[in-house]
């Protein structure tokens, strides 16, 4: 069965459309932010996923709706394409370097949003994002996808890498997570809610 859902989320600050391939697939990204794009295009290929996302946003006011927006849409989808998430791994754990940073992800798709964000990128701004607007996506995307996602730098210096490693620290401790390595619901409650 195919792992992959659609989802439309239209308000008055974003116009959104994501498709999440948890299979893999083609990836194209735009959201009018470069470097949230640059971060979402490293999420899909270091995850092993295909993520299709098209957000026009309020950018003349700044781009806290579009980013925080991004991480609820693509939430969704990743809740739908999991489905009952029967058979997956469900946790995933990696440390990540990038030259000089170090981050670590945690990931438990247990039913429950929760996110624990423990990166300190110095900069404010990082290629038109703001480096506050991190954690917004990610809580969202954590939120809205009923997933525990635990990010914790352990070194780093540059604010580009430090964020990039978080990225794709995330990517491949959700890449094992959402792999399938069984056939029930790993929970001994029966099911993950």
């Amino acid at each position: 069965m195919p792992r992959t859902a659609t989802v439309t989320r239209k308000t008055r600050e974003t116009d959104i459309t994501a498709t999440w391939d948890l299979d893999g697939g083609a990836s194209e990204i735009s959201t009018g932010i470069g470097f949230l794009d640059h971060m979402l295009e490293a999420l899909a290929k270091h995850s092993g996923t295909g993520i299709r996302l098209s957000c026009v946003g309020d950018l003349h006011i700044d781009g806290h709706h579009t980013t925080e927006d991004c991480g609820i849409v693509l939430g969704q989808c990743l809740r739908q394409a999991l489905g009952d998430r029967a058979g997956i791994e469900r946790f995933g754990h990696i440390a990540c370097p990038l030259d000089e940073a170090l981050v670590e992800a945690v990931i438990d798709i247990s039913g429950r949003g929760w996110l624990t964000y423990e990166l300190a990128p110095a900069a404010a701004s990082i290629g038109g994002l703001a480096t506050e607007l991190v954690p917004e996506f990610f809580g969202a995307l954590a939120d809205q996808a009923c997933i525990t996602v635990h990010l914790h730098q352990r070194a780093g210096r540059n604010s580009h890498h430090v964020v990039e490693a978080g990225f794709k620290a995330f990517a491949r401790a959700l890449r094992q997570a959402i792999r399938v390595t069984g056939s029930g619901v790993p929970s001994t409650k029966g099911l993950l809610a």
